[in-house]
């Protein structure tokens, strides 16, 4: 990799499917590019990740076999030593766990979580980076020493126009008739994001007077796919309920939905919230930890308690059968609190202070 330009920050990451936190590093390696600042992605060759960033990016691949990969080490160090790097931001626990700053190479390690992770593998970095309040109380709790933790958000993209043109084909390809609800879910098919209380959920909503006609697209893929399709047709949902499968940009399934859901057990942000709410969508979601942390009940989006297909079902019902106007005021809640506090802009910028105030000593 060469850029010609001095590099400012290295951004680790060692998965190589991309989710939620991966699509966010890419994001953010771009954004901080497009800034001015040169953020060098380091990655596994041939990953999803990889994929993703493409030519947006400078990028160097290192192989990361596992948290105790030697090898990887050494050349994560190796690299931290020749490059100009001030900052090395890890993600997740693959990359932070195998990363440790060489002494002599003045570098800052950022340790950044999205999750609710075993801060042990964590300790030995410079400062961290918790994308929602309660992951900060969480590395504090942990014995993190709470002036070098830091809370800064994600952010997420504006949809595009291609979003919103394919979006007024996607009802057509589904045999969806205009007019007819549609329910979106977005996420893997893992317990954590409760989808088998959405479908159930979605069996009280078709028997609501009004509603029997609503369709559910649940976009995404997992281990617990058989099992879910095996629920829809116990639940007599088949012919209502769509799985798409992984799609590697959703913004089209946004802009067809009439209601997002998020129906998670265990949220550490919700990505998928703000994605909807880019869209100005009105957003039913459970009162998991990072939704019940910045939505407001009634005003951005509907809360539901965790775990409870019948509350889950209240709040769906709520949201289809108020006027177009509430719905609509709601989704521009959401849109405006995107706008207000993750934003491209706002979150880049929140990152580039951060590493300015830690290598400015």
């Amino acid at each position: 990799m060469s850029s010609g330009h001095a590099i400012d920050s290295l951004h680790v990451i060692g998965s190589r499917p991309l989710g939620g936190a991966e699509r966010f590093y890419a994001r953010l390696v771009r954004a901080l590019n497009e800034s001015g600042h040169t953020a060098l992605a380091v990655n596994q060759l041939g990953s999803a990740v990889a994929e993703e960033i493409g030519e947006h990016a400078p990028q160097c691949h290192v192989r990361m076999r596992g948290v105790w990969d030697r090898l990887a080490r050494w050349q994560l160090a190796k690299l931290t030593q020749t490059s100009s790097a001030s900052v090395v931001q890890t993600y997740m626990g693959r990359a932070t766990r195998i990363f440790r700053a060489p002494r002599r190479s003045g570098a800052v390690h950022v340790a950044r979580l999205g999750g609710y992770y075993d801060v042990a593998g964590y300790r030995h970095a410079d400062a961290w980076v918790g994308n929602a309040h309660g992951i900060c109380d969480h590395l504090v709790r942990g014995g993190m020493p709470a002036n070098k933790v830091h809370h800064i958000g994600n952010f997420v993209d504006l949809p595009t126009a291609a979003d919103l043109d394919r979006g007024s084909l996607i009802r057509a390809e589904l045999g969806i008739e205009p007019g007819v609800p549609l329910v979106l879910f977005v996420g893997r098919l893992h317990p954590n994001k409760g989808v088998p209380d959405l479908l159930r959920a979605m069996a009280l909503v078709r028997a609501t007077k009004g509603l029997n006609e609503v369709r559910t697209v649940i976009v995404g893929d997992g281990a617990d796919r058989t099992k879910l399709e095996q629920l829809t047709r116990e639940l007599a949902l088949a012919h209502a309920v769509h799985f798409t499968g992984w799609v590697k940009k959703p913004g089209a399934y946004y802009a067809a939905a009439d209601l997002f859901v998020c129906s998670s057990v265990h949220e550490p942000l919700g990505n998928v919230v703000l994605e909807a709410w880019a869209h100005a969508k009105p957003v039913v979601s459970t009162r998991s930890q990072g939704p019940s942390e910045y939505m407001r009940d009634g005003v951005d989006g509907w809360l539901t308690k965790v775990g409870d297909p019948k509350s889950l079902a209240d709040g769906i019902i709520e949201a289809l059968t108020t006027d177009e106007g509430t719905r609509h005021a709601i989704g521009q809640a959401g849109l405006a609190e995107v706008k207000r506090s993750h934003s491209r802009e706002g979150i880049t910028q929140a990152y580039l202070n951060l590493y300015a105030s830690l290598t400015s000593s």
